[in-house]
């Protein structure tokens, strides 16, 4: 077995990677009493658990195995590339065919009344069927894929707020991390969402997006 290497480490956890698996450890806070600093870890790897393994079966996303302790979640390694990282690189047609199934999985999640709660492109891994492929589908019937991470702030909502905030986050990821061409790449999530979800849905989620704003910039 190979030398476990700890590749992120944020305040709320950190993320290991052993051999072909990674393991999401949520950190102790010494500020909180013991064993409520136990109970609020072990609740939240079990709620995240159960978001992954939900979203595992809907959409691209790491089925979790059997944690190892009450603050591990243990997952496949996705050997692809941080899509933040590496959007930008390709060309204009390539980004909206990656925003066309970005939309049609956010979709698919919000059928199941999973909120993700970060969708940003650095919580995205982009798996390319062959090297230096694009995510075109090709003559072959092979498909490039798009892997969702990192559900420690999702959870499970019906609610147009909750869908509308979720894509909220996703657009000011683009524009911040990928302004070039942040609204044309929008545009193209939007549109493969509303496909996917249905019209009169997505409409009442776009609607309460334009008033998520509208009170974003009151407050400022």
């Amino acid at each position: 077995m190979k030398e476990q290497k700890l590749i992120q480490q944020g305040a709320e956890a950190k993320i290991i990677l052993n051999d072909n698996l990674i393991i999401k450890d949520r950190i102790s806070k010494s500020y909180r009493i013991p064993e409520l600093d136990k109970s609020i870890r072990k609740k939240r790897t079990k709620s995240e658990t159960k978001l992954l393994t939900k979203a595992s079966e809907i959409i691209n996303s790491p089925k979790p195995l059997t944690p190892s302790n009450e603050s591990q979640i243990i997952m496949p390694f996705i050997k692809g590339k941080k899509l933040s990282e590496h959007l930008d690189k390709f060309s204009l047609k390539e980004q909206k065919q990656i925003m066309k199934s970005l939309g049609e999985n956010i979709a698919k999640l919000h059928k199941n009344e999973i909120i993700h709660g970060d969708l940003t492109t650095s919580n995205m891994i982009y798996l390319p069927s062959k090297k230096n492929s694009v995510f075109i589908k090709g003559d072959d019937g092979r498909e490039d894929k798009v892997f969702f991470i990192d559900f420690g702030l999702g959870y499970i909502s019906r609610k147009i707020e909750d869908k509308a905030v979720d894509l909220h986050l996703l657009k000011q990821a683009l524009e911040a991390k990928h302004f070039k061409n942040w609204k044309e790449l929008f545009k193209e999530v939007s549109k493969s969402y509303e496909k996917t979800l249905g019209k009169t849905e997505a409409k009442k989620v776009f609607e309460r997006i334009t008033a998520v704003e509208k009170r974003g910039r009151y407050r400022h």
